[in-house]
């Protein structure tokens, strides 16, 4: 997986620089080609979660499939009336979590020889401040879309990010030692593929590609591996078919959500909203599905 791991990052550094090169792409976001990746290749890493739920409950000795799907489905409703409610604190909420989830899943297959946590989360922080510091601009209009101003917030000014960054540069290189030159060069290409996504493109344009096509194909491929350890070809045939059925019902689930929002909003904000608030609302119980098998395996 190491070896797959690590073309997957050379391709995905490739893309980035040429993408870089499309001058058409920078001034604009493609909000519905970014929502169209991200209700297929993006949600369907999670798609699976079902899977984990019932190897949940046979740990815990609970047989019916119906309890883990009303209370995954529960606690993704609590997060969204949570961000009608409360959405400042929600959103700098999943931003913290968001993070950490970034940090651990995009560097999960490499053993981490500090059990510090926080390393994840200074790792995935880049995520949320590239775009802050290559397009603070946009990125503020976009927390404005979702009910939340940080104009004013310390944590937008310039030297917190470049601190911020120096940290998450830093993580890299913690995660990285003592690992072999692949491993490095793994951490190397991510890092710089999404400074460079974020330097030259709109920030919903580079999260979506960074989103579906480095942290969702490598959480697809751990995945794949475990539905067949053997071969892994065959592995990513079972993952597909197995995440559709999931993945189209949730993506019919944004629609839905898109054509009430858009009643009230432009499109454009409707869409970033469902885009950031849907995440949210699946972000939170996969993450705590995913400390709540790994918890009770151990």
């Amino acid at each position: 997986m190491n070896r797959i791991n690590y073309f997957h990052s050379l391709i995905f550094f490739n893309i980035c620089i040429l993408l870089s090169a499309f001058d058409f792409l920078r001034n604009h976001d493609f909000l519905i080609i970014c929502l169209f990746l991200i209700l297929s290749l993006g949600i369907s890493h999670g798609a699976l979660d079902h899977l984990k739920g019932i190897k949940l409950l046979k740990i815990l000795k609970y047989d019916s499939i119906y309890m883990f799907y009303f209370f995954y489905i529960l606690l993704a409703l609590i997060v969204i009336f949570a961000w009608i409610i409360l959405p400042k604190f929600l959103l700098l909420f999943f931003l913290i979590v968001a993070s950490y989830h970034f940090g651990k899943e995009d560097s999960e297959f490499i053993e981490l020889n500090s059990k510090i946590d926080i390393i994840y989360f200074f790792k995935g922080s880049l995520v949320i401040t590239a775009p802050l510091l290559f397009h603070k601009s946009e990125t503020l209009k976009i927390f404005m879309d979702l009910n939340f101003d940080v104009s004013q917030s310390f944590f937008i000014v310039n030297e917190f990010i470049y601190f911020l960054i120096g940290l998450s540069f830093l993580s890299n290189i913690i995660i990285s030692i003592d690992k072999d030159i692949n491993i490095k060069a793994l951490l190397l290409m991510d890092f710089i593929s999404i400074l460079l996504i974020n330097f030259f493109l709109q920030p919903i344009l580079a999260f979506t590609i960074y989103f579906c096509f480095l942290h969702s194909i490598r959480h697809s491929f751990k995945l794949s591996n475990e539905l067949n350890t053997k071969d892994f070809i065959k592995g990513i045939k079972k993952f597909i078919i197995k995440a559709v059925p999931l993945t189209i019902i949730t993506a019919i689930l944004f629609l839905v959500s898109l054509f009430l929002l858009n009643n009230y909003y432009i499109l454009d904000a409707a869409i970033s909203k469902v885009i950031f608030i849907g995440l949210a609302s699946l972000t939170f119980p996969h993450i705590l599905l995913e400390y709540l098998v790994e918890k009770n395996e151990k």
